[in-house]
């Protein structure tokens, strides 16, 4: 073997061994107790196994895979009969041991032969897992069925169901694409079932607040009807709603700025002028809403949350979306070019970005007009949350809400009509 060689095969063994060392501190700290010869695997147990492991695995291309084979099947068959002796003579009924066993000398024979990074994240998670033992079962007692049955339908529908629907348009003006749509639908269940569980984790205000600035990055749409949701079903106190629907409409109108400014330099002045002058407005009402809350207590907070995932509210919003989307798509094909404003107010009701990034993209437009379009989208964005918002929240979240909305639209007005004497 060649100098080269020598030091990759060391390399690879001596991952192998840190590997089995790492298993073997986690679950030779929890045996730390036991007296000496009465641990069945310990530290020096699993460094050895993945050690072996590794040795096994640099040995295949001389031995072949016959060798590798038995010496897979000796080493389980070992290790999986001490683990049955110490299980019967404790009353111990745990795989946990002979599993870890198993994986780090499966992991050994990886490192010998695979990539050295992946073997050794998955060391470390593994490591994790059986660390956070007592946090995990924690966790799992606290799950009720409502939330298992919200997070497996969203799995379903993301890795089931948007697999075999057809990524391209099914009607003659190319509006309805059945993926698209249900990517939208996607996006509004997990903002759903996101901000349940924010308000279980952090409570009711930092939860609302912090699941809103995160959902609103995907969407801020989404984010804005499960706030009036949850407002008018007594989830939580309208006024918190508010501000953490306003959050969001300040993430989804500095998320247009950022992107219409990367795709075109020209337009950053004319965009962000106005766009700065909104988001100015609306932390301040945000604040505002928050701190002139006088410290009343939340009775939203001691109410028992209902389900996490509403699928009528998700699914009627969802044929609102499919119905929004293909106006703008029919308004873009009767107008043409020529009405690209009026496209921008339409298609700006369900989707901000792709009219940014549509507009932005465009060559030998000027960028003034280009960015008066984006704001204009941007704009229709901001009234159709607020419309839609105030109609499902009640009464109390219409005011802060409605109130920031239209403060923010005149701060954008008075900052685009700055812009343009400006410039």
């Amino acid at each position: 073997m060649e100098t080269g060689e020598v030091l990759e095969a060391l390399q690879r063994l001596a991952v192998a061994l840190a590997i089995g060392f790492l298993v073997g501190i986690e679950r030779g700290w929890k045996q730390r107790d036991e007296g000496e010869g009465e641990r069945v695997a310990g530290l020096r147990t699993y460094a050895l196994s993945g050690f072996f492991g590794g040795i096994v695995g640099l040995s295949l291309p001389l031995a072949g895979p016959l060798f590798l084979a038995a010496m897979s099947l000796a080493f389980s068959a070992v290790f999986i009969a001490f683990q049955y002796r110490d299980g019967v003579e404790t009353g111990n009924r745990s795989a946990t041991g002979a599993l870890a066993g198993l994986m780090v000398y499966g992991l050994g024979v990886y490192a010998a032969l695979g990539d050295l990074i992946v073997a050794a994240a998955a060391a470390v998670a593994m490591t994790a897992i059986l660390a956070f033992k007592e946090t995990l079962h924690r966790w799992l007692e606290s799950l009720s069925w409502p939330e298992i049955r919200s997070a497996l339908l969203i799995l379903a529908a993301t890795f089931i169901a948007l697999p075999i629907l057809p990524d391209r348009a099914i009607d003659p003006w190319g509006a309805v694409n059945p993926r698209s749509l249900w990517v939208l639908t996607i996006l509004l269940a997990s903002a759903t079932f996101g901000g349940y569980v924010a308000l279980r984790v952090l409570g009711p205000k930092a939860g609302l607040l912090a699941s809103s600035l995160v959902g609103a990055i995907v969407s801020s749409t989404a984010v804005t009807v499960d706030l009036a949701r949850r407002s008018k079903k007594g989830e939580t106190r309208p006024r918190d709603a508010a501000a953490a629907a306003t959050l969001a409409t300040v993430v989804s109108l500095a998320r247009v700025g950022i992107i219409g400014a990367a795709l075109s330099a020209g337009i950053a002045l004319h965009l962000w002028i106005p766009l700065g002058a909104a988001i100015l407005v609306s932390l301040v009402f945000a604040t505002a809403i928050v701190l002139t809350d006088g410290g009343r207590k939340n009775k939203a907070s001691q109410r028992i949350l209902r389900s996490p995932l509403d699928l009528v509210s998700v699914g009627k919003f969802a044929i609102l979306l499919a119905v929004l989307t293909v106006a703008a798509k029919l308004s873009a094909v009767w107008f043409g070019d020529a009405g690209l404003d009026v496209f921008a107010a339409t298609a700006g009701l369900v989707d901000v970005d792709a009219v940014t990034l549509a507009v932005g993209g465009m060559q030998g437009l000027e960028p003034a007009v280009a960015a008066f379009a984006i704001l204009i989208a941007a704009a229709t964005n901001t009234t159709f949350k607020a419309a839609v918002a105030i109609a499902i929240g009640g009464r109390d979240f219409a005011i802060w809400f409605g109130a920031a909305c239209l403060a923010a639209l005149a701060a954008g007005a008075a900052g685009f009509a700055a812009a343009a004497a400006w410039t």
